[in-house]
């Protein structure tokens, strides 16, 4: 990726995104270098630049939790003892949907628990509706061309497909915090792309 256009999308979009990228695990813990934003460093020689993408963007519903701090590119970059990050850095090494975009459908809408998030929009498809007008407003500056949806979960998908179905394809995943054996997570993943 051009420096140029990844500081545009910084400046714009860095609060609430992120890329698929994430620092090697450094210990013996698999959360470990999990939150290592060092890699976006456009001064560190050992920066991702090279490998961000946006041929695909991987798209969560909302942001889980409160505790994101404002650090450009921490959504999905979690340091939570809570988060389950390091399962997507596990299911998305070396496979294609390495260093693609990151996003949430829903911006500023906390809420763990998806089915609420996706019951309150649908008993408030006027909230929802902005929304839907920021995310159209984010592919369309991040993407030079059409990019493919990868749907992080089955209400994310579903709200996507009746949403976007029609301008866009849309690939299910499974969600990377789902209960699910992380070898048949990552199988899925590689498989999808």
């Amino acid at each position: 990726m051009e420096l140029e256009k990844f500081l545009r999308i910084k400046e714009k979009y860095g609060f609430v995104a992120s890329w698929a990228c994430w620092a090697s695990q450094s210990g013996t813990k698999a959360k470990d270098g999990i939150d290592d934003l060092e890699i976006f460093n456009i001064n560190n020689p050992n920066n991702v630049l090279n490998d961000l993408h946006t041929k695909f963007v991987l798209v969560g519903l909302n942001i889980s939790r409160a505790d994101i701090d404002d650090e450009a590119w921490r959504n999905f970059h979690s340091p939570s003892p809570k988060a389950t990050d390091y399962k997507l850095r596990y299911a998305i090494s070396d496979s294609g949907l390495w260093g693609s975009y990151m996003t949430d459908l829903l911006k500023d809408f906390v809420e763990v628990d998806a089915s609420k998030a996706t019951r309150f929009f649908k008993q408030n498809p006027e909230k929802l509706s902005k929304h839907l007008e920021f995310f159209q407003e984010e592919l369309n500056f991040v993407c030079e061309n059409k990019p493919t949806l990868f749907a992080l979960g089955g209400d994310t998908f579903q709200l996507l497909s009746e949403c976007f179905g029609d301008k866009y394809k849309i690939v299910k995943l499974y969600h990377y915090a789902s209960q699910i054996k992380l070898e048949a997570l990552r199988h899925q993943y590689i498989s999808s792309v």
